[in-house]
């Protein structure tokens, strides 16, 4: 059994439990920090995974000591046949998990519960009817909101994630905060990162540091906790007391967490990407449609995983442009 987990290891001792599946390239929403404004060229349909080849990937992985599995896009829920693929994960030895812009999780309540689905994941970025408006090029705030509500009241684990940007909706991060008063939600500012097309630059990242110090000037520093933060976790957990919920600050580029880094991803027309910055892939589709074995190109993509961000440890590293030929975020699943 050892031998079987093995090839999940990388060569600095971080073993790869957790699969990210990217289901479809396509999305209902085009939000900018994630998609160029003119899109993105869609893979054709028959380079996409159907729904037997994901499932063939998944239980070879879960074979090898993969634990859990979360869903992401462009946005899962989009695709056809997105209830059956999670009917076939369920039924693998793995935690299974999503993660949607919410527009239309209100029409999978039931589906999540009959595939054990517990933990939700939900972008939104601004409370803001016009804001949300502008980032996401559509008028789905209302919608979003309510379905968080919805998943809350149907005792769903909820997470929304926020990526701040400056001069955009950093103001709003004690708004975001102060929804964790009365409603067990998690709220997760992630930094802004870099990705094809979606014009990234450090005059727009709102740091840890920064949220941090906005947290400190509103609140009394007795009722800031600093919580436990879990094995493999991106984040770092934070909580005011008395507060039902979280906060929690996923810092990947002035503070990443890469030591401790499990993850591996799977795109929606058969790439694994052994980091988020990767600029590099490997095609896992077309030797299972060739009926080959894929176990030698899981271990060949987790022992080419570099120790930090693909290589960027340092900050100036971060901002050379040419270190970011990859992906836009909607074609590698969030």
């Amino acid at each position: 059994m050892e031998n079987q987990r093995s090839i999940l290891k990388d060569t600095f001792g971080r073993e790869h439990t957790y699969l990210r599946i990217s289901l479809t390239e396509r999305c209902n929403l085009r939000c900018t920090y994630c998609m160029p404004a003119d899109g993105i060229p869609l893979s054709p349909k028959s380079h996409i995974m159907t729904y037997e080849e994901i499932y063939t990937i998944a239980k070879e992985f879960a074979a090898n000591g993969v634990t859990k599995i979360r869903l992401t896009g462009g946005e899962p829920l989009v695709r056809k046949d997105a209830a059956l693929i999670m009917e076939k994960l369920a039924s693998l030895p793995v935690e299974l998990a999503i993660t949607t812009n919410g527009v239309i999780v209100d029409r999978f309540i039931e589906q999540f519960k009959k595939c054990g689905i517990h933990k939700i994941n939900v972008s939104l970025d601004s409370l803001d009817t016009d804001k949300n408006t502008f980032i996401t090029r559509r008028d789905y705030f209302k919608k979003v909101y309510n379905n968080i509500q919805l998943l809350v009241k149907e005792g769903f684990e909820v997470k929304v994630n926020c990526v701040l940007m400056k001069g955009f909706n950093e103001n709003e991060i004690i708004d975001f905060i102060e929804l964790t008063k009365e409603q067990p939600l998690q709220i997760r500012f992630i930094e802004f990162m870099p990705f094809d097309g979606n014009k990234w630059n450090m005059e727009k990242l709102v740091s840890l540091e920064e949220i941090l110090k906005q947290v400190y000037a509103h609140y009394d520093l007795k009722s800031f906790i600093r919580l436990n933060d879990m094995p493999n976790d991106t984040a770092k957990n934070y909580q005011i007391k008395g507060y039902k919920g979280t906060f929690a600050v996923i810092s990947s580029v002035t503070n990443p967490f890469c030591d401790s880094c499990n993850r591996i991803r799977l795109t929606a027309n058969g790439q694994l990407k052994n980091c988020l910055f990767s600029t590099t892939e490997s095609d896992i589709l077309t030797p299972l449609r060739e009926g080959k074995s894929i176990v030698a190109v899981i271990e060949k993509v987790v022992l080419a995983k570099k120790k930090t961000r693909n290589g960027m440890d340092t900050l100036e590293k971060f901002k050379d442009p040419n270190s970011h030929n990859n992906r836009s975020m909607i074609a590698i699943g969030g």
